[in-house]
C-alpha cells in the first residue's frame, strides 16, 4: 500500500466523521460512561440513543479492520487518529463479559486486534482510560 492511498482513505474515514449524525453520535459516545457490560448492551437496545453508539462502535471498528488488514498504513492511521482509543477505553473492561452476553466471541476484534498490537498502543489505551476516569470525576464534582 502507498502513503498516497493510505492518505487518502485516511481522508475520506474523516470526511465520514463529519456527517451530521454521526457527528452527534461521536458527541454522545464521548460522554457516555458505562459501569459494566450490561450497560453497553441496555444502550445498544436503547431507541434513543442506541443507534449513536453501534454507529460509533462499528465505524471505529471498521477503520481498525481497514489498519489491520493493511488497507492503511499503521502509523499513519496513529498518526491522524485517536477517537478509536476512547471508544474501545469504554469498551474494554467490560469486553469478555460483553462478548458472552452477546454470544459474539468476535465482537470490536478488530479494535482490540489493532489496540493490543503494539505496547506504545496499549500504553496508550490505559492512558486514556485514566484520563477518561480523571474527566468523569471533574464531572461529577460539578
Amino acid at each position: 500500500m502507498s502513503k498516497s492511498k493510505s492518505a487518502d482513505l485516511i481522508l475520506k474515514l474523516y470526511d465520514l466523521r463529519r456527517e451530521e449524525k454521526m457527528r452527534k453520535g461521536r458527541d454522545w459516545v464521548f460522554m457516555f460512561a458505562p459501569k459494566s457490560a450490561d450497560d453497553i448492551l441496555n444502550t445498544m437496545m436503547d431507541p434513543e440513543v442506541g443507534a449513536y453508539f453501534r454507529m460509533v462502535s462499528s465505524y471505529w471498528e471498521m477503520a481498525a479492520a481497514l489498519v489491520n488488514h493493511d488497507a492503511i498504513d499503521a502509523d499513519m492511521f496513529a498518526d491522524t487518529n485517536g477517537e478509536h482509543y476512547i471508544v474501545f477505553a469504554k469498551i474494554e473492561p467490560f469486553l469478555a463479559d460483553l462478548r458472552e452476553k452477546m454470544q459474539a466471541p468476535d465482537a470490536f476484534k478488530s479494535l482490540e486486534k489493532l489496540i493490543f498490537s503494539t505496547p506504545e498502543n496499549t500504553a496508550r489505551l490505559r492512558k486514556t482510560q485514566e484520563w477518561l476516569k480523571a474527566f468523569a470525576e471533574r464531572a461529577a464534582a460539578q
